[in-house]
This record gives C-alpha cells, sequence and structure tokens, in this order.
C-alpha cells in the first residue's frame, strides 16, 4: 500500500477534516495526520504547498493528492468497498445523502460552525438554519434503515459526512425528534469519534473564524 499522509485542520473546528479522517479510519488504512493550524498567517502558504485546492483535508497518496472530501471517501472506497452500503440501491441513497451534505445545509453551517470545545447552549434559530434542520431529520427519516443503528444499517461513508452535523446538534443544543437523537447519540458515542474529540479538546489554538476578523 501506498504511503498515506492525511492534512487535516484543527481538530476543534475542521468540520471537513474529521469527515475525511472517520472515512481513513474506518477503512483500516493506515496514515499519517499532519495538521495544519487554520487562521494564522502562515496558513495560506502551508496549504498551497500541500493541496492543490489551498484546503484542508488532503490525501497524499504517493505522489498524488486529493483535497476534497467527498473524493478522500471515494478513494478510500475504491480500496475498501464495504464503505458503502453492499445493495446498489442503498448504495445510491448514501451517496444522494452524502451528496446533499456536501453541498447544502449552508445555514447551519454558516450559522452554528462546528466547535467540539464549545459548552453546549441554544442559540437563536433563523429560518434558514430551522429549514436545514427540518430537512436533515427529513432525510435521515426518509433513508434511515432498521438493520442497524447507523444510517443505512451498518456504518458507511454518509455517517461520516453527518458526525459533524450531531456535533452541532449537540453543541447548540438543538431540539430533534426521538429517531434524529437516537441516530445523533449513535454517531457521537462511536470510539473512532472519541478519539478525534478527546484530541481536539487538547487544542489550544484560536477559533480560525474569530482569527480572520
Amino acid at each position: 500500500m501506498t504511503a498515506l499522509r492525511l492534512h487535516i485542520g484543527n481538530k476543534r473546528y475542521s468540520s471537513w477534516s474529521l469527515r475525511a479522517w472517520l472515512v481513513l479510519r474506518k477503512a483500516g488504512l493506515d496514515f499519517q495526520e499532519n495538521l495544519v493550524p487554520l487562521g494564522r498567517p502562515e496558513t495560506r502558504r502551508q496549504l498551497a504547498e500541500i493541496s492543490p485546492g489551498g484546503t484542508v483535508p488532503a490525501l497524499q497518496a504517493g505522489d498524488a493528492v486529493f483535497w476534497d472530501s467527498l473524493a478522500i471517501a471515494e478513494w478510500a472506497a475504491e480500496q475498501q468497498p464495504e464503505l458503502w452500503p453492499a445493495h446498489e440501491i442503498q448504495r445510491a441513497r448514501a451517496r444522494a445523502a452524502v451528496s446533499a451534505m456536501h453541498a447544502g445545509f449552508t445555514a447551519l453551517r454558516r450559522q452554528c460552525p462546528m466547535d467540539l470545545g464549545r459548552t453546549p447552549k441554544a442559540v437563536a434559530l433563523t429560518p434558514d438554519i430551522r429549514a436545514d434542520i427540518a430537512a436533515i431529520q427529513a432525510l435521515w427519516n426518509d433513508v434511515g434503515s432498521m438493520d442497524g443503528p447507523w444510517l443505512f444499517g451498518r456504518w458507511s461513508i454518509a455517517d461520516a459526512f453527518f458526525t459533524p452535523v450531531a456535533a452541532r446538534f449537540h453543541t447548540y443544543d438543538i431540539p430533534l425528534h426521538a429517531g434524529a437523537q437516537d441516530y445523533c447519540d449513535t454517531l457521537l458515542g462511536d470510539e473512532d469519534y472519541a478519539v478525534w474529540h478527546a484530541d481536539a479538546l487538547k487544542e489550544s489554538w484560536p477559533d480560525p473564524l474569530a482569527a480572520a476578523h
């Protein structure tokens, strides 16, 4: 196997890095981490040297570099196909769910950024955020499987993509329907997520969004 190196942002704040990291962990792939603190004067230069997209996560696989969380997930699935559901219909639905998360729910992502060190506390929710929360819960209800605790029964890339959403729902104390809350509890109770979360709480870098203003 080609040596793998995953470049990530702050574990406390970088939701897209978390997604790629979870996928590689669940794939059982051996990789090194390189954390690039975000929002610092040297960050842009460091990212330009690492990633053609100038963003994290970025995965180095030998001489190749993939700089998007979904591209990294799809590459990992080429190595470990079980990262997607086995049944073709479920696999297509899982890809649709992941695509929805990858491209959408911008109000929630923008106004409730991931902060794993935040003490859970409710905030005022705009109509756009409420619409995103309702749409996410509806999506989970529509595609959720009865064959196991994860969205499609057993763990899949879809669960990696929604783990930061569950973290947001927790830290912003957002009330959910019972089924959605159970799913969030499953995501946040995952042993690999617990490793990431513990590392996030050890970080001392400032919020990159605050540093940018």
